[in-house]
């Protein structure tokens, strides 16, 4: 087994940004020895490398050899002259994950001073941390799910604290990232682009406007495990280790209106940002814009659409409509097309296939190379009743809409009468009912005298319909 420095080079980089830190805080503290804080540093880095490599179990040699040569030469211990079977026996990494459940005593102290100083001290330990963090993961050749969704469950308790201090950057603007974020500068204009490309978005940001849709919970960390997997990829490709590659093409499956397009623009964002593709653009298509009804037409068609989609993610909607036509439909041909292309530009368009889950089966099954290009599928479930009024009351707000408790009370009573299934509305049905009721609260205003500012801003009970079942 080979060192390859990932690990130290981590673990200097978080003592050395963060040492020099703590030192200068402990300078205020009477009868604290600056040098010993900046050991509490190392340890600090210590314990955060024995809790990700604790985390899944597994304990391999290339994740011991790392910690060896990471916290040999800076611990007054033997772990120097120790093996990755001295260190199992010992039993020194077992137990440790527990660190990650809750945040620090350095973590805190760095957050509290960001607080009365406005400096950003806990955001640069949030970084460094998380560098440790997919760095252990990195070691190696292929980490596994439990240590990836405890990289992530680090990351959502460490942004939980440092939530609302004011030493943070601003939120991001239309006009581009957030300041102080670490973003590529827009490309320049090609012969295929009018216009340059917006800055590149930080992972984080992403991520964030992620958890920030309504429910979605078991899609939002589906998402989050392959990114981080794909930003540990990286990490081991930027230090000359083999990569396991991994197809990441996609299976999107669920009713109508839970989603699947807005989490797919996200996507194509996150792996822009992560270098799987070039522009991270994302380019809609479905079967009525990919089948022609003359013979060779089609394949030309399937080839146009992933010419726009090149250095993108192209999103195939309903595309089990592609399999119905039988052995003499063109629909066939363009499955078969697809397939060509997925293999031939897999360095440049990733393809995401979305439909009903049991028609999306099928789909798959239908050309003995989808599977393979396929192999992970995301299942979007349906939206509770709460959900829906959180959609409702999200729409109303950005239209400028108030929606007094007995309005909401009565749009969880109409969500709730309506038929659930295949087919059904979800988001969609949110929408079509707030528009609905903008539409019965212009009438219900005419019809009296001319309203006030605060009436026109303001939705009544009597603008919602009745709870009943929707006409199929």
């Amino acid at each position: 087994m080979s060192r390859d420095g990932g690990l130290a080079e981590a673990v200097n980089e978080f003592v050395e940004a963060l040492g020099p830190v703590v030192a200068e805080l402990a300078a205020d503290l009477d009868g604290v020895d600056p040098e010993d804080l900046r050991q509490d540093v190392v340890l600090e880095a210590y314990n955060l490398s024995l809790a990700f490599i604790d985390c899944d179990d597994r304990q391999s040699d290339d994740e011991l050899l790392g910690l060896i040569e990471a916290f040999g030469p800076r611990l007054d211990s033997k772990l120097d002259h120790a093996t990755p079977a001295v260190i199992r026996e010992a039993g020194l990494v077992t137990g440790k994950r527990s660190v990650l459940a809750e945040t620090s005593v350095l973590f805190d102290l760095l957050r509290k001073a960001d607080e009365r100083h406005g400096t950003r001290h806990a955001r640069r330990y949030y970084e460094l941390a998380l560098k440790i963090a997919y760095t252990v993961a990195s070691l190696d050749a292929r980490p596994s799910e439990t240590e990836l969704r405890a990289i992530d469950d680090f990351r959502s308790l460490l942004l939980h604290a440092l939530d609302g201090i004011r030493a943070l950057p601003p939120e991001r603007t239309s006009d581009g990232p957030r300041a102080g974020a670490d973003a590529e500068p827009a490309a320049e204009p090609t012969e295929a682009d009018e216009e340059p490309l917006p800055p590149v978005r930080p992972l984080e940001e992403l991520l964030a406007e992620l958890e920030g849709l309504v429910g979605l919970a078991s899609v939002k960390a589906e998402v989050k495990l392959v990114s981080d997997l794909l930003a540990v990829q990286n990490l081991r490709r930027e230090r000359g280790l083999p990569v396991h590659d991994a197809s990441r093409h996609l299976v999107f499956t669920g009713n109508p209106g839970t989603g699947k397009t807005t989490v797919a623009r996200l996507v194509a964002q996150i792996f822009r940002t992560l270098g799987v593709v070039e522009r991270g653009q994302l380019v809609e298509t479905d079967r009525s814009q990919l089948v022609v009804g003359y013979i060779g037409q089609t394949a030309t068609r399937v080839r146009e659409v992933f010419d726009r989609a090149d250095g993108g993610v192209l999103l195939v909607d309903e595309a089990y409509a592609l399999a119905r036509g039988g052995e003499r439909d063109f629909g066939l041909e363009a499955i078969d097309t697809i397939v060509k292309l997925v293999e031939d530009r897999r360095d440049s368009v990733v393809v995401i296939v979305a439909g009903y889950p049991d028609e999306m089966e099928a789909f798959v099954g239908a050309n003995p190379g989808l599977r393979s290009r396929f192999p992970r599928t995301i299942h979007f479930p349906d939206y509770s009743d709460d959900e829906l009024v959180a959609i409702f009351a999200s729409l109303a707000d950005r239209a400028g809409y108030r929606c007094p408790p007995g309005v909401l009370d009565r749009v969880r009573a109409w969500f709730g009468a309506q038929a659930r299934g295949k087919g059904f509305g979800n988001g969609r049905l949110a929408r079509n009912l707030f528009e609905e009721a903008i539409g019965r609260q212009a009438t219900r205003l005419v019809a009296g005298d001319p309203p006030s500012d605060d009436q026109l801003a303001s939705l009544d009970v009597a603008d919602v319909p009745d709870p009943a079942p929707a006409a199929p």
